[in-house]
């Protein structure tokens, strides 16, 4: 059981941290930036919310394997752990892009424009005005993300199999322990994400209230 929570931790953690680099600007550029075809652009990285996670699966399986389109370029990641992060930062985009996208959404226009005629650059103007503000609402959409990666069964299976110590997570280590008949070590092992669940809402549910006295704050 421990080495397959470790694994589902280290690919939570990294699917999470993925995210948070790439999600955050894409995030930044939607609501600030002149995007063309914006509605299709968000319909395609939102995709995952609608899909089946074995359709996902599936799609990626064939893109990743030797003779697919990915594989033909060196990333012949199925069945591997390359595999399944890959799956994991795909699926679970939608959700940390829509947190991070209602934090930049809160942030008032007039509150950036006074920032550049103040004359802070970038940087600084990221430092001091924006981050500030929209922290809260990063850190809970990466905590969202990291849940949803770390209950994650079917695209992980269909991408990367059960392989122990590879691609065998959490989830599909009770899904083995039930097919089994082992409902002792499955319980226990079921009860430890009920907790692990319990402790990621609270915390995402006291970053949003944190996040909405700060705005609400700053908008009065």
């Amino acid at each position: 059981m421990t080495e397959a929570f470790l694994l589902s931790f280290k690919l939570a953690a990294l699917t999470s941290l993925t995210l948070l680099v790439l999600g955050v600007p894409l995030a930044y550029a939607l609501v600030f930036k002149r995007v063309p075809a914006r509605a299709l652009v968000e319909a395609v990285f939102l995709m995952p919310l609608t899909l089946p996670p074995t359709v996902l699966g599936y799609y990626l399986l064939i893109l990743l394997a030797p003779e697919g389109f990915l594989g033909r370029l060196g990333l012949v990641w199925a069945f591997r752990f390359e595999g399944i992060w890959l799956a994991s930062v795909i699926f679970s985009l939608p959700f940390a892009l829509t947190a991070y996208r209602e934090a930049f959404q809160a942030v008032e226009p007039e509150v950036l424009e006074v920032s550049r005629t103040l004359g802070l650059g970038t940087f600084r103007r990221w430092r001091r005005v924006i981050l500030p503000w929209i922290w809260p609402g990063l850190l809970s959409g990466t905590l969202l993300a990291f849940a949803h990666t770390l209950g994650e069964f079917g695209v992980v299976l269909m991408v990367g199999g059960n392989l122990p110590g590879e691609t065998r997570v959490a989830s599909i280590y009770i899904f083995d322990l039930v097919q089994a008949l082992e409902f002792q070590q499955a319980a226990r092992a079921a009860l430890v994400f009920v907790a692990l669940s319990f402790v990621m809402v609270l915390a995402v549910r006291t970053l949003e209230v944190r996040w909405r006295s700060i705005t609400g704050s700053s908008a009065r």
